[in-house]
Parts: structure tokens; sequence; C-alpha cells
């Protein structure tokens, strides 16, 4: 956990934050994180399909990961790479990846084939079906059974 990398070089990262299908109130969000939490940034990297950060912080990259899914809802993966060892220290770099949703919660959607809300967004998308008032809970690895109405 550095925050700040006095002693270090410029380019210095532990984790790398990857923001994919994102909107601009997310960008907008993790910018001022990063911001209040006075935390380095080596290289911000745009993707085809969103925006990579470089930090110097593996734990502010694992805890702005699980805010962003907490406030907006979309998927978080977390994975660790042995990046070298230090006085007998294993030295782990981070991935940390949040992919957003392409709906919110309230919007009506189609799930199955038939029409649901979107109840909840966090660690899993929860649907209530219009009709029958039952609540479904869907795992981020069938988001794309769920489309908006």
């Amino acid at each position: 956990m550095v925050r700040n990398i006095i002693g270090k070089h410029q380019s210095y990262y532990e984790a790398t934050l990857q923001l994919r299908a994102i909107t601009p109130e997310m960008l907008h969000f993790v910018n001022e994180e990063i911001a209040k939490n006075k935390i380095h940034v080596a290289k911000c990297t745009k993707v085809n399909s969103g925006l990579d950060y470089q930090l110097s912080d593996n734990k502010f990259a694992q805890n702005i990961g699980k805010k962003i899914q907490q406030k907006f809802g979309g998927k978080v993966l977390t994975t660790a790479a042995l990046f070298s060892k230090r006085d007998g220290n294993d030295i782990y770099r981070l991935t940390v990846l949040f992919r957003g949703v392409p709906f919110k919660k309230d919007e009506q959607v189609l799930y199955k084939g038939d029409e649901h809300t979107v109840i909840a967004l966090g660690k899993e998308i929860v649907l209530q079906n219009n009709l029958t008032k039952k609540k479904k809970h869907v795992k981020y690895r069938e988001m794309n059974l769920i489309k908006k109405h």
C-alpha cells in the first residue's frame, strides 16, 4: 500500500483498475475518489471499451471497485499476479476489472421473455416480475440475457 511515491519512480504502480462499459457519471465518480484520496496515477490508457488506470495503491483499487459496484451496479473481478519478491516476501500486482451494466435501478427490462423491473444492482442483479411480483436474483455472468425494454 503506497499512497505517495517518494523514493519510487514516476511509473511505479501496484494495481490496474480496468473500467469497461462505463457512463460519464461513473468516470466522474472514479476521478473524484482518486483526487480525494491523493492516489498517484502512473498511467491512464484509453482502450476500445473503456479506460485502464495504473494506481499506486492495491487497497484503494479494491475499494474503488466495490464502491462503484455498490453505487452504480456492475461486475467486479479482482485478480492478483506475482510480480516479484522483496526480502523473502511476495509482491503482487492486482487487476481490478469493473464492467458496467446497460440498465439502471427501476428500469423496465426483458428477462427470458418476461417483463421485469430492476430492483437492485449489487453483488447480484435483483429483478421483479411485473405480473407475478416474484423476485429473481440473476448473476452478472447471465446479464447478457437481460435486455432493455
